[in-house]
């Protein structure tokens, strides 16, 4: 089956629209898992139950739980900084690597 899937993303990704809109997705699924997973361990080290933490933000428990809970997130970047503030971690950009500027900028500025 992954063949298959290889196969048919090889293809799609002849159309230039196609590998632009799969590269955006890819580089924003690969974003938010990353600052969430970042958060959640940043909790679990300072020890911070998600009702806590979610009081800490002045929110409701439920808020903090979807965050770092669900598979289909997309927070805000007010509440990723608001999080990290109060886990003592702050938002910050890194570059890509030059990997990730062929995989991932590159589709992206074809029409650019």
């Amino acid at each position: 089956m992954n063949d298959v899937f290889n196969t048919l993303l090889e293809l799609e990704a002849r159309d230039p629209e196609f590998a632009r809109a799969y590269a955006a997705e890819t580089a924003r699924i690969e974003a938010v898992d990353s600052i969430i997973s970042a958060l959640d361990e940043a909790r679990g080290g300072e020890k911070l139950s998600k009702a806590a933490l979610a009081r800490a933000i002045g929110s409701d428990a439920s808020t903090v739980r979807r965050l770092l809970s669900s598979e289909s997130v997309n927070p805000t970047l007010s509440t990723v900084a608001e999080v990290a503030a109060a886990l003592g971690m702050k938002v910050t950009l890194t570059p890509m690597s030059e990997d990730e500027k062929a995989r991932i900028t590159e589709p992206m500025r074809a029409f650019a």
